[in-house]
């Protein structure tokens, strides 16, 4: 009785025989797998990336900032006033509130000119606003009270952003105005927060002519309180305060948990679109090993009928045919898997050396790992179902007259 080793033994030996029509086999599932696999990996990498920096920001504090705007370095239609960190602060269980305004700039330094966004702190609320981004400094010191023309780059600024490394004490024009730069921020990951620049707020109204706008509130609430309630209670003091109702409202308030959230939905659908182009790719490569197993069936058909005829049962037949669609699948996805392992990896380097992200990391868990080689597998197999099952009807005395 035949084991299922001797069926893997006659498998191997047919693949071994057409070298070339099994790798072009192998190469549709290989581009299948690899794609899935970076697809999924870098969409893990970036979902814990996230994470790991909402959980650096701390689960006590939550965003207030204009509806419309997508981010704390962009602006939106409305915007909120000292007013609204007035009525804040007033809020039970509220422990600090810290603000800040975004403007865009024209910087130059060393000849070098270019585009980025400027935030203006107040500098009695500048610890909370430093800690919101996560980071501290790298080199020299955050803002402080008494500052004037002192300004803070983002970690950019210390490769070759500006074309040479900016320094602790250099000069940078904004909107023509000379600065001096007291600090450079470790990386946050992210290029356009490691490209913002931080000022005193009372300079960048100056520049900006900017006389009470606030783009962004972070709120700090006291130890052991709820984080919603106290956004809950934020929410209806401030529509209040404002004179709005929900349907009229213009802020939004963001909690770690919902910018997750949100952030992961997007993430989701933009995701299960291209795996669904990966699954076409996947489909293609099937069709690939059902049509070369056809081929094999036709090819090895005096073979299938002197097996048959010395006694091989149509599940033997069966089993040899499966068997080796299937490794042709398994085999596919071995390379695809370590082919998208090299790729991932390539990416995750580009990203962190030539774009200043963290946002392109690879994730490799086993379970993306043995469910990528299952899956393979089993589209394989099933992709040589309908052409074993034509190899195990195969009359034996058609078989043997067959040339």
């Amino acid at each position: 009785m035949a084991t299922f080793q001797d069926y893997t033994s006659l498998a191997l030996k047919n693949i071994r025989k057409s070298k070339l029509r099994t790798f072009l086999t192998l190469l549709g599932i290989l581009l299948a797998i690899s794609t899935i696999f970076i697809l999924v990996s870098l969409s893990v990498g970036l979902q814990q990336t996230v994470k790991e920096q909402f959980e650096e920001l701390g689960g006590d504090k939550f965003f207030v900032q204009p509806r419309g705007q997508l981010g704390p370095s962009t602006t939106g239609a409305a915007s909120l006033t000292i007013k609204d960190v007035e009525t804040i602060e007033k809020i039970p269980g509220v422990k600090e509130v810290s603000y800040w305004i975004i403007g865009n700039a024209k910087i130059e330094s060393k000849n070098e000119i270019r585009f980025v966004s400027v935030a203006g702190v107040n500098l009695e609320r500048a610890d909370l606003y430093f800690e919101s981004l996560t980071v501290g400094a790298e080199e020299g010191r955050t803002l402080k009270k008494g500052d004037t023309k002192e300004i803070i780059v983002g970690n950019q600024y210390s490769k070759n952003f500006l074309n040479k490394p900016v320094n602790i004490g250099n000069k940078i024009l904004i909107n023509g105005v000379s600065f001096e730069v007291k600090g450079i921020l470790e990386s946050v990951g992210n290029p356009p927060d490691d490209r913002l620049i931080s000022m005193p707020e009372d300079e960048f109204r100056k520049l900006f002519k900017i006389p009470e706008r606030i783009d962004s509130i972070v709120v700090q609430v006291e130890q052991g309180v709820d984080l919603n309630s106290v956004a809950d209670r934020t929410e209806r003091k401030v529509l209040k305060s404002r004179d709005l109702t929900k349907k009229t409202q213009d802020f939004t308030i963001l909690t770690p948990k919902e910018v997750l959230e949100s952030f992961g939905a997007i993430l989701n659908i933009i995701t299960g679109f291209l795996l669904g182009v990966a699954a076409i790719s996947l489909l293609v490569g099937g069709i690939g090993i059902a049509n070369t197993m056809y081929t094999s069936v036709v090819e090895r058909t005096k073979q299938i009928g002197i097996m048959k005829a010395i006694g091989a049962k149509n599940s033997d037949i069966s089993y040899i045919f499966v068997i080796e669609s299937g490794i042709l699948g398994l085999t596919g996805g071995i390379i695809g898997v370590i082919l998208g392992i090299v790729i991932v990896k390539g990416i995750e380097y580009f990203g962190t050396n030539f774009l200043g992200t963290s946002l392109l990391s690879a994730a490799i868990p086993i379970w993306l790992v043995a469910g990528s080689l299952a899956f393979a597998f089993f589209a394989g197999a099933l992709s040589g179902m309908l052409p074993a099952l034509k190899a195990a009807n195969t009359n034996p005395v058609d078989a043997l007259r067959y040339e």
